[in-house]
């Protein structure tokens, strides 16, 4: 029997894991759609994503501590391919931005930088996914030991 308490964080988890597995289904999608493919940089968010879709799905039908322990792993390079991205997109408008108007500087260069041709921030995406993944992984039962965990229905709340 389980309280309503861990039958409502059930299905927050589960809630989470479709929040992210939509995401990560997206963006991939998106990712490839826009050729976001030129060069190993490129590829390493899309590769992320896709692994990012096989241990979501995993964890969706049988979240185990091999699964949580390797996606809790994959999450953590999601957080670092977020910042490492962003870093990659800003630099790149950077650069441009001085080829075309070597006098910019300051404020004025930021600020052309975060609104070039490459989105700066939309790495960051990752970083959010990464923290929704955890979120998930945080204190779930499949940590505990216990080898599978029976997420109980939706209408198990009353």
């Amino acid at each position: 029997m389980t309280s309503p308490d861990s039958a409502v964080v059930a299905v927050i988890r589960r809630g989470l894991i479709a929040i992210f597995l939509f995401g990560v289904t997206g963006i991939a999608i998106e990712l490839v759609l826009l050729e976001h493919l030129e060069g190993w940089k490129q590829w390493v968010p899309v590769a992320l994503l896709a692994i990012g879709v096989v241990l979501g799905a995993w964890l969706a039908f049988r979240p185990g501590p091999v699964a949580l322990r390797a996606f809790q792993g994959l999450l953590g390079t999601y957080l670092l391919a977020g910042v490492v991205g962003t870093w990659f997109h800003y630099s790149g408008n950077v650069e441009w931005e001085l080829e075309r108007t070597p006098e910019i500087a300051g404020f004025a260069l930021f600020k052309a930088a975060m609104e070039g041709a490459t989105p700066s921030l939309a790495p960051g995406t990752m970083i959010q996914l990464g923290l929704i993944g955890l979120l998930f992984t945080w204190r779930h039962p499949g940590l505990q030991g216990r080898q599978h965990v029976r997420i109980p229905p939706a209408g198990a709340i009353s």
